[in-house]
C-alpha cells in the first residue's frame, strides 16, 4: 500500500471519530471523493483494511446524511464474489447495520468464490453454507479450518440437496434460525420455489440470483420439480419479475442488481427506506449484456413450459 493511500486512510480513520459540522453541497462532494478513492483501491486489491475503512466511510456518510448515496454500479467489487455482489453486500450492510451477523447460502460452490465467504472472512460474520455437491462442500471445508481467520471456529458447511420439502429442517439443523442478517440463494433452479419454502430464518437481505433472459415484465419461472436439473441451456430459474413479486409477498422490496442485472438485492421492508427505495425490474435490466442475452437466448427457450407466477 503506498503512502498517499495510508495518509487517506488515516483521514478517514480521524474523520470517522468526529463527526462532520458542515452539510454544504462542497462537503457532500469531498465526502463522495473520498469514497470513489477507497473504492478505486478496493477494486484492485480488496484488503480488509480498505474494506473496513470503506465500510466507515459508508457509514458517516448515512449517520451525516451525506445523500444522495453511492449508486450500485458505483461501489461494486469482487473479491470472493463471482461479480461484484462483495462491494454491494458491504455497502447494504453499513446503510442499514447488522443485528447478529449471521449469514445463510444455499449453493455456496465451495465457498471460496460465493457471496457470503468476504464477510465471513474479513468481516468476522457467522455463516451457514449448503451445497449439493460432496466434492465441493469438502473443499470448502478444508479452506475455512485453514485459514487464520476461520480456523477457530469455521462456518458450518453441509452437503445437502435442497428442496421446498427439506429447506427449513436442513438450515434449521446447521443452527441458524430466526432473524438473521443475510440469505443468499443461487440453485440454478428452484429458487423461486425454495425461496417461497423458507420459514424458519427471517434474513433482513436477500441476495438471489434470477434469470436475466426472460423480459422484465414476465413474471416466470420453471415448474417445480425436487429433482430439476439444469440440462437444458437457459431453461431455468425464475425471472427477476418473479422473484421480485414473491419478496414483496415475503415483505421485501428490490432495491437494485449488479452491474449486469441478473443478480437482485431485496431488503426487508421498514429498513432505511429513505435511502434504499424500490425500484422496478425494467429500472435493473438496462444494460448491453442482458439486451443481448434476451435477443439471443429467450427466443429458444420462450415456448418451454413457464410457470406465470
Amino acid at each position: 500500500m503506498n503512502q498517499r493511500f495510508k495518509e487517506m486512510l488515516q483521514r478517514v480513520v480521524n474523520a470517522s471519530a468526529r463527526p462532520l459540522v458542515n452539510k454544504l453541497s462542497a462537503d457532500v462532494w469531498e465526502c463522495q471523493k473520498e469514497v470513489k478513492a477507497l473504492r478505486t483501491e478496493v477494486g484492485h486489491v480488496a484488503t480488509k483494511e480498505t474494506q473496513v475503512a470503506l465500510y466507515l466511510k459508508y457509514r458517516e456518510m448515512v449517520s451525516q446524511k451525506h445523500y444522495p448515496l453511492p449508486s450500485f454500479t458505483e461501489v461494486g467489487f469482487r473479491c470472493h464474489s463471482q461479480f461484484d455482489e462483495d462491494g454491494i453486500l458491504l455497502f447494504l450492510f453499513a446503510v442499514i447495520g447488522t443485528t447478529n451477523r449471521v449469514a445463510v447460502e444455499i449453493c455456496a460452490g465451495n465457498g471460496i468464490e460465493c457471496n457470503t465467504a468476504n464477510l465471513i472472512i474479513n468481516h468476522g460474520w457467522w455463516g451457514h453454507l449448503f451445497d449439493g455437491d460432496e466434492k465441493n462442500v469438502a473443499v470448502g471445508n478444508r479452506f475455512f479450518t485453514s485459514l487464520p481467520e476461520t480456523w477457530l471456529f469455521p462456518p458450518t458447511f453441509s452437503h445437502s440437496w435442497i428442496t421446498a420439502e427439506n429447506v427449513n429442517d436442513v438450515i434449521g439443523a446447521s443452527g441458524a434460525s430466526g432473524e438473521i442478517d443475510l440469505l443468499s440463494l443461487d440453485i440454478d433452479g428452484m429458487d423461486y420455489w425454495v425461496w417461497q419454502a423458507i420459514e424458519c430464518i427471517q434474513p433482513r437481505v436477500v441476495v438471489c440470483e434470477t434469470h436475466g433472459i426472460i423480459p422484465a415484465e414476465l413474471a416466470l419461472t420453471v415448474p417445480y420439480d425436487p429433482n430439476f436439473r439444469a440440462t437444458i441451456p437457459d431453461y431455468h430459474s425464475a425471472s427477476l419479475a418473479a422473484m421480485t413479486s414473491l419478496a414483496a409477498r415475503k415483505g421485501y422490496r428490490l432495491v437494485g442488481t449488479h452491474r449486469y442485472g441478473f443478480n437482485a438485492f431485496f431488503v426487508r421492508r421498514g429498513l432505511a427506506e429513505h435511502v434504499l427505495p424500490a425500484v422496478t425490474p425494467a429500472q435493473c435490466v438496462d444494460n448491453p449484456y442482458l439486451a443481448d442475452a434476451r435477443a439471443k437466448r429467450w427466443p429458444k427457450v420462450k415456448d418451454m413450459k413457464w410457470v406465470e407466477v
